[in-house]
């Protein structure tokens, strides 16, 4: 398992660190292939918190936990990612064809934009993310979007001859589907 680790508002000692890696380690042998860990630790109003991203076979998972102690939020992250990985990993297995979690994720290409010098407004862009999209079902986007905690997710559409397709989550409950044609 590979680690990177970020600081917000406090210097982590070294001692954390191990104790992060040891503990969000552990996770290591519920994947297949090798997995990226990020854990940012930070500290706000003398609460402390640690946020754990994993990625590893083609899913992200992320949890944030914050407790009075350092240690105690790392604990508690380790905990939840875990309980969140093997619940989800049950949930795929059962529905999804064997391998779903062997998958290489290959990077797309991404062609950057053209500036439009006409003079109208212009928007300026604050933060820029890069991600691979893979083939998935409409349910696997969901599944992945709900393990984001995010409103929408974009994906290729497998069951629709990998169209870019974007799953979101409706006000009124349910969820929605955006196809391309």
């Amino acid at each position: 398992m590979r680690f990177t680790f970020t600081e917000k508002k406090l210097q982590a000692s070294e001692d954390v660190r191990a104790y992060a890696e040891k503990k969000l380690g552990k996770l290591d042998r519920l994947f297949k292939t090798e997995a990226d860990t990020s854990v940012t630790f930070s500290m706000e109003r003398g609460r402390f918190t640690a946020e754990a991203t994993v990625r590893a076979g083609g899913m992200i998972y992320r949890v944030s936990e914050t407790t009075g102690d350092m240690y105690a939020s790392i604990d508690s992250a380790a905990a939840s990612i875990e309980r969140q990985i093997r619940k989800n990993k049950t949930r795929l297995a059962k529905r999804l064809r064997d391998g779903a979690f062997e998958r290489e994720i290959e990077p797309a290409d991404i062609a950057p934009m053209e500036d439009d010098d006409s003079g109208e407004d212009s928007f300026e862009v604050i933060r820029t993310k890069h991600f691979s999209i893979k083939p998935m079902t409409t349910e696997e986007a969901i599944l992945q979007m709900n393990l984001l905690d995010h409103e929408f997710f974009v994906f290729k559409n497998q069951e629709d001859e990998d169209k870019f397709a974007v799953v979101y989550k409706r006000k009124n409950g349910g969820y929605g589907l955006i196809e391309s044609d």
